[in-house]
């Protein structure tokens, strides 16, 4: 039988495996490589969280050990647009449903033949490619936030925020009028998703919004999170905190 050859259409991928089974990850990793792909691999939902962004693709086991996997889709998707591709023994329409609704690109189920998983990289890549190839620019009035260089502007003045900052508004921006919980920050900027930290919350979001020049730029939603507001001249729904 002639050996199939699927070819390498992305041959500088980065792809960032996430799999607790220690073998099958490092496995997967050495194919990745021979077939051209730059590939690392961590083995819980934490670390993925940690290094997501130095990843142009994630494939993403969603039965770890730490997190769940789907809550680790949903919260990787809110941070960023690096295509997943969900990999998991759970075979049922409602599962990949679920899948697919947390955010992941595909769904793949175990087992699952290489080449199979080649393809759907390829499919994947082709379909998100031409969004990452311009700018992503979030506006919202006078504010942007440019997510590939990090950087933020205000009535066209740059605006200086920490690392922590940015990823506290971007968090915020990418869901506008949206309360984001406080647990979901936590998850999403210090990856974090047990630990509460109020005071390390509210301890940026004053530094944001003193940045900002206005505390209505972060809205307080009392006993549940915060949602992005506006300048004082822009309409603002619930109650500032």
């Amino acid at each position: 039988m002639p050996r199939l050859h699927v070819p390498v259409e992305h041959p500088a991928l980065r792809i960032l495996v996430v799999e607790n089974e220690e073998r099958a990850a490092k496995a997967l990793v050495q194919d990745l490589v021979r077939r051209g792909y730059r590939a690392d691999s961590v083995a819980t939902g934490t670390q993925a969280l940690r290094v997501h962004r130095e990843a142009d693709l994630i494939l993403l086991n969603l039965d770890l050990t730490d997190i769940d996997g789907l809550e680790v889709c949903r919260s990787i998707r809110a941070m960023s647009d690096t295509p997943i591709i969900a990999v998991t023994e759970r075979g049922s329409e409602l599962d990949r449903v679920l899948g697919l609704q947390a955010g992941s690109d595909d769904y793949v189920v175990k087992p699952y033949g290489f080449h199979e998983l080649l393809a759907r990289i390829g499919a994947v890549m082709r379909r998100v490619r031409p969004l990452s190839s311009t700018a992503r620019t979030i506006e919202h009035g006078p504010l942007q936030i440019d997510t590939d260089v990090r950087r933020v502007t205000l009535h066209g003045n740059p605006v200086s925020l920490t690392r922590k900052e940015f990823d506290l508004l971007h968090v915020l921006a990418i869901q506008p009028g949206a309360v984001v919980s406080r647990r979901q920050l936590m998850t999403q900027v210090w990856e974090d998703a047990w630990s509460h930290k109020g005071r390390t919350i509210d301890t940026h979001v004053s530094s944001v919004r003193g940045k900002l020049g206005s505390s209505h730029w972060i809205v307080t939603v009392r006993g549940v999170g915060f949602r992005l507001g506006g300048p004082p001249s822009m309409p603002v729904l619930g109650q500032a905190g």
